[in-house]
């Protein structure tokens, strides 16, 4: 069986997600990952001729409560519980520096 994907694409999509693999965690994933896309291809096998298109496999409509924003007013002591505030916000540290990769 021929590898549908290989370890330097693995180690491609590691470095954009800013994941630093070793040799043995590089080879397990690449592995693995040539098993979820043998899955995917096994399902293209699958005869659907006839088969009408599913959205969804309950009769059952919006069984959900409606999505209302609803202020409860407690900002100040969210603000309070934060380690960092500033103008109202809670203050975060960057997790995305732009000028690397440069």
């Amino acid at each position: 069986m021929a590898s549908r994907i290989d370890q330097e694409q693995v180690q491609h999509v590691a470095s954009l997600a800013k994941l630093d693999l070793n040799a043995d965690q590089l080879a397990y994933f690449t592995t693995q990952l040539d098993d979820i896309i043998g899955l995917f291809e096994t399902l293209s096998e699958v005869d659907t001729e006839g088969v009408e298109p599913t959205s969804s496999v309950s009769d059952q409509i919006n069984v959900m409560r409606e999505d209302v924003a609803d202020n409860w007013g407690q900002r100040d002591a969210l603000l309070a519980n934060a380690p960092e505030a500033e103008n109202g916000y809670i203050k975060v540290p960057a997790i995305i520096d732009e000028s690397e990769g440069e």
